[in-house]
């Protein structure tokens, strides 16, 4: 081959790999800010997955210490959501209706306290209004923020920042061993609440079922307890779960005919779904 016949082949080989190669190291995602986006997955259900602006802080120690209990009713040490939680503001929190929801969250827009990466958290507690002020309150209406516990916090930003931007979507919930459901209350007033649920995570609805009756709507007490005033004690029962995406599951015979209550104390029934 000539020397000039060798220049041409070259340099249409190097044009070849250059529009090769470009996609390749661009197209796993682009950009918000100064963070990069995660690359979003095709099957969401009725899931909103589109990315938002918030803020985000924390509370409690590194350990987690306040953030035992809160406003959804888990217990988030004994019903397995750990450290990867969050309180969310009046706006997302929805009277409780997002308990459960997950979410991932990555700092955003302030590269003098960010850190690269994303959290994935559950929705387990609420950050209270304060309407006595009007200045710098972040858990007020509209404002959607998100209180971490401490170390998801230092995932994504240093200590010293205390507060910073944020970028969040919903994802889907991956939770494993199946949903479980608690019950407390007494023979006229049955409360459950559900937990470890995977998908949407988050509940609209709930049924329950004896052995001698139809389905019968349960009604949202507080956080994401659900409760009916029917008698149903001496009956085994079935419930049915409706997530925020329009997904229902049935759990049939889930909890036995001698379920009961203990002073005050609840029992647990694996779903098994």
């Amino acid at each position: 081959m000539k020397f000039l016949e060798k220049m041409i082949y070259v340099e249409f080989f190097m044009l070849v790999m250059a529009i090769w190669i470009v996609p390749m190291s661009y197209g796993h995602g682009s950009m918000i800010g100064d963070v990069a986006e995660a690359p979003v997955s095709d099957d969401n259900g009725g899931l909103d997955t589109a990315w938002y602006d918030a803020h985000a802080t924390f509370y409690g120690d590194i350990h987690g210490s306040e953030t035992e209990k809160g406003a959804c009713g888990y217990g988030v040490f004994k019903q397995g959501y750990g450290l990867a939680t969050a309180a969310l503001s009046e706006a997302l929190f929805n009277t409780g209706y997002t308990c459960g929801a997950c979410y991932e969250i990555m700092c955003a827009n302030a590269p003098q306290w960010c850190l690269p990466g994303s959290i994935k958290i559950t929705a387990t507690n609420r950050c209270p209004a304060n309407y006595s002020k009007t200045v710098g309150v972040w858990c007020n209406p509209p404002q959607k923020h998100f209180d971490l516990s401490q170390p998801m916090f230092l995932k994504i930003a240093q200590y010293r920042a205390g507060i910073v931007p944020v970028r969040y979507r919903r994802i889907r919930c991956a939770k494993t061993g199946g949903v479980k459901f608690e019950i407390t209350g007494n023979p006229n007033f049955l409360m459950i609440l559900p937990y470890n649920v995977g998908g949407a995570g988050d509940i609209k609805a709930m049924q329950i079922k004896g052995s001698s009756t139809g389905w019968l709507t349960m009604s949202k007490n507080w956080g994401t307890h659900w409760v009916t005033g029917v008698k149903l004690t001496g009956q085994g029962l079935s419930l049915r779960v409706t997530t925020s995406d329009g997904v229902t599951k049935d759990f049939i015979n889930v909890i036995p005919p001698n379920w009961g209550f203990n002073q005050g104390f609840g029992q647990t029934f694996d779903g098994k779904i």
